[in-house]
């Protein structure tokens, strides 16, 4: 007869050859050689560190689900120095039914190529809570579907912060175009999108929301902050885009009443068309808007209508349009108002539900701001002291939408003044440039 003590190491050998039991998270050091097996092994809790090098076979990131607590991460080293090459007929990072993961420190080269950098698959029933930061991604302007972010499946919870997209075809497509891929309640900040063929971002209009598990029904926003978009160069005359477009939320059911949040924003240039255009409910604040060459923000239809409608201590200068607030004949009312901001443009404003804000011509700017024509890095966009503030009591209440009470700087603003600066400012943390808009305590 075998021994208790036996037939205990028996069991134990077994259970550890049929499902390896692991008390904790552990750390891969991965190269380009060995990376894809290391991928396979990854769990809950668990990080992949990359090391330098470059990486050819993409980043497969199928069923890879970590828990609230317990993220999945995988990482380059600070830097950059770990790049992805495209390759044909695959997209480099691919998302299929993923959760909890955070995937951070890469370059990814899309080498003119027809294939996106990070794709959320078409055919994946879900993605959330990803995190996607401190990305570099270039090279995929083949041609205006070349798409550095996508999602093509509902995702929600989303991160996307401190990436650069340089040149590519669209620079995030979030949603699909049939509105059958929702993207909720996501979080796109500080992240620099420059020089693309079509939009800088798009999120695309929603459908009625699928029932899928853990898919926000309550209330939510997708907030869009301290980014800088720019088609200051290139971009498509024949397939002109904004700089941003945002569609509306479902007409009804769950997400009906979901919300953006766009501030301080620095949005420039478009030769071709707007900087922003968005419908559905949209709050629009603290944000600079620079065009030379034509309109800046069209709050207009798009596949619906635009709905709750605030647009609010902006401070824009453009050669077309400043604000255009525009409905279909015949549309429900909605609450509107564009207030409190400081408008330099050909026209200024045009739509109703105006009030209280500072306007001029395009070539006026001068008169009020302090150095509104100067090149980047040098423009300075403050009012003038005494020439470019206005008192501006509005019947919103500002102070409902997050970070209202800052301006574009991320300074205690005062009550009751237009545009995106507190005035009488003495010095600023960032002057508008065509780089990443770092955080306020690291300026």
């Amino acid at each position: 007869m075998r021994s208790i003590k036996t037939v205990v190491i028996a069991c134990t050998a077994l259970l550890a050859a049929v499902a390896p039991w692991r008390g904790g998270a552990e750390h891969f050091q991965a190269t380009p050689s060995d990376y894809a097996a290391k991928l396979l092994r990854l769990a809950a809790g668990d990080t992949l560190m990359l090391e330098p090098g470059i990486y050819r076979a993409g980043l497969r990131l199928h069923q890879l689900q970590g828990t609230p607590d317990k993220p999945i991460v995988i990482t380059g080293p600070a830097g950059s120095s770990a790049t992805f090459l495209a390759a044909s007929g695959r997209n480099t990072i691919s998302i299929l039914n993923a959760a909890h993961l955070v995937v951070k420190n890469l370059v990814l080269d899309g080498q003119g190529l027809p294939v996106d950098g990070v794709k959320c698959e078409g055919h994946a029933e879900w993605a959330h809570h990803i995190t996607l930061e401190n990305l570099i991604i270039r090279g995929h302007g083949n041609n205006q579907q070349t798409v550095g972010i996508s999602t093509k499946c509902p995702a929600w919870n989303w991160v996307i912060r401190h990436n650069v997209i340089e040149g590519a075809g669209t620079g995030m497509y979030l949603g699909n175009s049939d509105g059958r891929a929702p993207f909720i309640a996501g979080l796109i900040e500080h992240n620099l999108i420059v020089d693309t063929l079509g939009y800088n971002l798009q999120i695309k209009h929603q459908q009625p929301r699928p029932a899928l598990p853990g898919m926000p029904n309550e209330k939510s926003a997708t907030i869009i902050r301290h980014n800088v978009f720019s088609k200051a160069q290139g971009g498509s005359k024949e397939m002109a885009r904004p700089n941003v477009l945002v569609g509306h939320w479902p007409l009804a059911g769950p997400g009906a009443d979901d919300q953006y949040f766009i501030y301080g924003n620095f949005f420039y240039q478009n030769p071709h068309e707007a900087l922003f255009q968005g419908e559905g409910n949209i709050a629009l604040y603290n944000n600079l808007f620079v065009n030379h060459a034509g309109d800046a923000v069209r709050i207009q239809p798009h596949n619906d209508t635009p709905r709750d409608v605030a647009v609010f201590r902006n401070t824009v200068m453009a050669k077309g349009a400043g604000i255009t607030l525009a409905r279909r004949e015949g549309d429900p009312p909605y609450p509107q108002l564009v207030s409190a901001n400081s408008l330099f443009a050909n026209p200024p404003l045009h739509g109703a539900a105006m009030e209280m804000n500072l306007t001029g011509s395009f070539d006026q700017a001068g008169d009020y701001l302090v150095r509104p024509f100067a090149p980047l890095g040098e423009m300075d966009l403050r009012p003038k002291a005494g020439k470019g503030s206005k008192k501006a009591k509005a019947k919103t209440h500002f102070e409902i939408y997050p970070e209202a009470d800052r301006d574009f700087d991320v300074s205690l603003r005062g009550a009751d003044v237009v545009g995106a600066y507190a005035p009488e400012k003495k010095g600023l943390r960032w002057l508008p440039v065509l780089e990443i808009k770092p955080p306020a305590g690291e300026r």
